[in-house]
């Protein structure tokens, strides 16, 4: 996924009110941009961090700008190794897609059709991506975007309690219980994170409904990305650590 128009660069000064994003453009000049990130973004707002952001040049928006990459600081060991990250959580629903529809991911290879948003479920939810055709098992895939990384290559979901995330859980197991597949992509958009775990500390809760869900038969992916300020590409599969609590 290229960035078209190319990012601009600029330096964070807060976020704040989940949505909005204080910032200081190359030319010294501090304006507000758009943050598309409901969650509580811990360990991805570095004092002064170098962020990426898109100008949809839009007239109509009150906020034209939005935040899309950080650079941030994480330890491997001893030593400080700069990473980036994708802020802008509605990139990964269609980073996923892309990869799907280019074959890169083999577990969701040979659908003949591919949906968005679905309607589905006894909670009134939407699944994120819809496979069927070709004679497969209709394949419901909920996709989360991690970006909290907590140091020597791990990283954790969520960022902060969600109980719609639970609900999502619960929705993949129904329909394995009705005999579809069902499958939580955890979609790694930064470059620091190459073992995925629930974080219990956080949301002890989504940690007991995603091990009841993957014993009941839902599939978890874990995919990770390169990330530049000129595109995100998902490449390559990454480790899922889940322990016995």
């Amino acid at each position: 996924m290229r960035f078209d128009p190319p990012l601009q660069q600029a330096k964070l000064l807060r976020r704040y009110k989940r949505f909005l994003t204080d910032i200081t453009l190359s030319d010294g000049i501090e304006t507000t941009i758009h943050c598309p990130n409901t969650g509580s973004m811990k360990n991805c707002q570095p004092e002064h961090a170098r962020i990426w952001f898109s100008d949809s040049k839009n007239p109509k928006r009150k906020l034209p700008c939005t935040w899309e990459l950080v650079e941030i600081p994480i330890l491997y060991g001893e030593k400080k190794v700069m990473t980036l990250a994708c802020m802008n959580t509605g990139r990964a629903n269609a980073l996923v897609q892309e990869a799907i529809e280019s074959d890169v991911i083999p577990e969701l290879k040979g659908y003949e059709t591919l949906k968005r948003e679905v309607k589905y479920g006894d909670e009134n939810s939407r699944i994120d991506i819809f496979l069927t055709g070709n004679g497969k098992p209709d394949c419901y895939i909920e996709v989360k975007s991690v970006t909290l990384a907590t140091n020597n290559g791990f990283g954790e979901f969520p960022d902060a309690v969600t109980t719609r995330g639970q609900k999502h859980l619960r929705e993949l197991e129904a329909m394995v219980t009705a005999g579809h597949r069902a499958v939580l992509f955890f979609c790694v958009q930064h470059t620091g994170i190459e073992v995925v775990s629930p974080a219990d500390s956080i949301d002890p809760e989504y940690g007991k409904a995603l091990r009841k869900a993957m014993a009941a038969g839902v599939e978890v992916l874990v995919w990770g990305s390169s990330i530049t300020p000129e595109e995100i590409v998902l490449n390559r599969p990454l480790t899922l650590k889940v322990s016995n609590v």
